[in-house]
């Protein structure tokens, strides 16, 4: 039966094309827009975790209520013990210290006169150490622009614009200056090893990276990080994992009561993305939600249309003697044969549209340029496992329906009538 309906459609192209064609543009569309939805807020998260928050972060309780300033005077004391011990607490997890400062950037000229100067947001990051996972973290080596990676002490990358606004070229002195841990002036000298551009407007204006050691010797922080970030097994942020995880660290520390110490926040709430996110899930289950609607709405009445039209060739049918359920299983087998081939061929297409947009992005660079918070400058799609399956439902079920529905008249057809029928 399945064989012999497959040949009918193969043949009839009247039959079977316009209703594929529109299953399949429809289901298209749908596996692309929750791939785009998805890939939105996952691009997001991902990139605040990375450069801002880690998955988890531990401060102390007054740097933690400063945290917009970075006051590294509030820094945590004795991070390379501290780290240490929550790599063997929780084993599963990486474990990393920073150090975020501000300053000016200041590079001379032959006579060792300012040249030109700005302002930076630095970055000390572990970069020199053996196995160290920093620079894959941040992904630096595939956003360096000219020049190389740090290979030795004293060694800085600067964003691409902030370079050219300085007029600095790789190779070439350049002078932090900032305040110390203490809060005296310093003065340190760098070499400028590479520019980089991270493709996050925020960063990308005027950040400086550092390895960690040189910007504990310039801030006089030996020993010292403002902030020590952990990301959890496979790099994927689990809300509920993370919340039990700052309970249970806090809990350890709720009957200290000195400022400095440490205090344990998770992603959503230390990015301020918590009710954003929220809204946004909220918001793209409601647009997923409307448009998978809508499309199966569109392919019911394709459905229901192609059972209308074929009235003439079901009133032939019964009038030569075809059982009316026969017939009836017939136009469901039918429509489930044309729902299944376009819902195969539109996921295709879809997931193929989703993973070139996964891979290339769409840069909205232009779109950003007075955006300050983290927010990545170019969107990138993320295929989920709900992105293989979400088009059947439009694709297959309602196509079905219709079909279901408009096949009910069939059964009110009277055989006396059919003659007359035939006859106009």
């Amino acid at each position: 039966m399945i064989k012999f309906l497959l040949k009918g459609l193969l043949r009839d192209r009247q039959r079977s094309l316009f209703p594929v064609l529109i299953v399949t543009i429809g289901v298209w569309i749908t596996v692309f827009l929750q791939a785009y939805i998805q890939g939105i807020f996952t691009t997001l998260i991902d990139s605040t975790a990375r450069f801002s928050t880690g998955h988890v972060k531990i401060m102390t309780r007054s740097y933690a209520e400063n945290e917009d300033q970075k006051p590294n005077d509030l820094a945590l004391i004795g991070t390379g013990k501290m780290i240490a011990e929550l790599q063997q607490q929780y084993p599963t997890m990486s474990w990393v210290q920073r150090i975020q400062f501000g300053g000016l950037l200041d590079v001379p000229d032959q006579n060792g006169e300012t040249r030109s100067q700005g302002p930076v947001a630095g970055m000390g990051v572990d970069l020199l150490s053996p196995g160290s996972i920093e620079a894959s973290l941040l992904n630096i080596e595939k956003s360096i622009v000219r020049g190389r990676m740090p290979q030795e002490p004293g060694e800085i990358l600067i964003s691409d614009d902030l370079a050219r606004k300085l007029e600095i070229e790789v190779g070439e002195t350049a002078t932090l200056l900032g305040s110390t841990m203490h809060g005296s002036m310093t003065f340190y000298n760098f070499t400028v090893a590479g520019t980089l551009r991270f493709g996050i407007i925020a960063m990308d204006r005027g950040a400086m990276i550092a390895d960690i050691t040189d910007v504990q010797q310039a801030l006089d922080m030996a020993d010292s990080a403002g902030e020590i970030l952990g990301y959890l097994q496979n790099w994927i942020y689990k809300d509920e994992k993370t919340a039990r995880l700052v309970e249970q660290f806090n809990v350890s520390y709720s009957e200290v009561e000195d400022e400095f110490a440490p205090v344990m926040g998770n992603l959503k709430e230390l990015s301020n993305l918590s009710e954003y996110l929220e809204y946004g899930e909220y918001v793209s289950g409601i647009l997923i939600f409307v448009f998978v609607l809508v499309m199966s709405i569109v392919l019911w009445n394709v459905g229901l249309l192609g059972g209308l039209r074929r009235y003439t060739e079901v009133g032939i049918r019964l009038a030569i003697g075809e059982d009316k359920g026969d017939v009836y299983r017939a136009m469901i087998y039918e429509s489930v044969l044309i729902g299944l081939i376009g819902s195969i061929i539109g996921t295709g297409f879809g997931l193929g549209s989703a993973y070139w947009l996964q891979v290339k992005g769409f840069d909205i660079s232009s779109m950003l340029k007075n955006v300050n918070m983290m927010f990545p400058s170019v969107l990138r799609a993320s295929i989920s496992s709900e992105t293989f399956y979400i088009g059947f439902f439009p694709g297959l079920f309602s196509t079905v329906l219709g079909t279901a529905l408009s096949g009910i008249g069939i059964y009110k057809r009277q055989t006396a009538q059919l003659f007359k029928e035939l006859e106009v």
